[in-house]
């Protein structure tokens, strides 16, 4: 009786919450937005892509709560606060582009402003949006989507110096609001099947890289996999006494 009680409380342990989800049309977030709605909570969903969104709406039900907005936009992390009615429980930053594995003298500027933009720039403002109402409540759970990238060379430097600042955002504000009740942690995902461009756009970094990634990286993992983890880290039962931590969800790509 103990088991199926315990069975029926996980089931249920985002009951009453919400969640704030970026990329949550396809891939990874979509697997998250989902998870969360099954698992008893609600989700403001945010995608780029209207069509998209509207599909996850047909998928997850009246607790996916679509809100289509360009998340590079300064003002778009107040927005997304506002849909979720100043009530913020989780934020889950997955959205995030590639960069065509450009290396430094391939790079041009506008690569480098819209990839750091949205991977790095537009997660810190929702944070810092976040933040002061999580604060208020006393308690939240922040799981940023970081990359394999972050811990080897495994991809073009504006995508690699992005995920490297997704970590530092991650661990500073473990660090500093972890006595006010707030969690911070990220995964990094190795391949994962998803709509996220990875074709090399340099032959140089194809010539490089290719081979190794060929040679050392494991098959691709399905969203869910990684939707379990943010979950897991999500979770204020499970997952209470995890801050800062930079989480491999990458079937040990990272140990190689």
């Amino acid at each position: 009786m103990t088991t199926t009680a315990r069975s029926s409380d996980y089931n249920q342990r985002f009951s009453g919450m919400t969640a704030i989800v970026t990329g949550a049309g396809s891939g990874i977030g979509l697997a998250t937005a989902k998870m969360i709605v099954e698992d008893g909570g609600r989700v403001v969903a945010v995608d780029l892509l209207e069509d998209r969104l509207a599909h996850g709406r047909e998928l997850c039900g009246d607790s996916y709560l679509p809100l289509a907005i360009d998340i590079s936009r300064p003002e778009a992390a107040a927005q997304i606060v506002q849909k979720a009615e100043f009530a913020i429980d989780i934020l889950v930053n997955n959205a995030g582009i590639m960069d065509g594995f450009l290396p430094l003298v391939e790079l041009d500027d506008a690569t480098w402003e819209k990839v750091v933009g949205i991977n790095m720039t537009a997660m810190m403002r929702l944070c810092r949006a976040a933040l002061p109402h999580m604060l208020q409540a006393g308690h939240g759970a922040i799981v940023n989507v970081s990359s394999e990238a972050s811990l080897r060379t495994c991809a073009g430097i504006a995508y690699t110096v992005s995920k490297h600042g997704v970590n530092g955002i991650t661990k500073h504000i473990a660090a500093m609001y972890a006595k006010a009740g707030i969690r911070c942690n990220a995964v990094a995902p190795g391949a994962v099947n998803t709509n996220v461009g990875g074709d090399f756009l340099s032959e140089m970094a194809a010539h490089l890289l290719g081979p190794i990634m060929a040679a050392t990286t494991p098959a691709s993992a399905e969203p869910e996999l990684l939707a379990r983890a943010i979950c897991f880290l999500a979770d204020d039962h499970a997952a209470k006494n995890i801050n800062g931590v930079i989480l491999p969800v990458d079937a040990g790509w990272s140990v190689l």
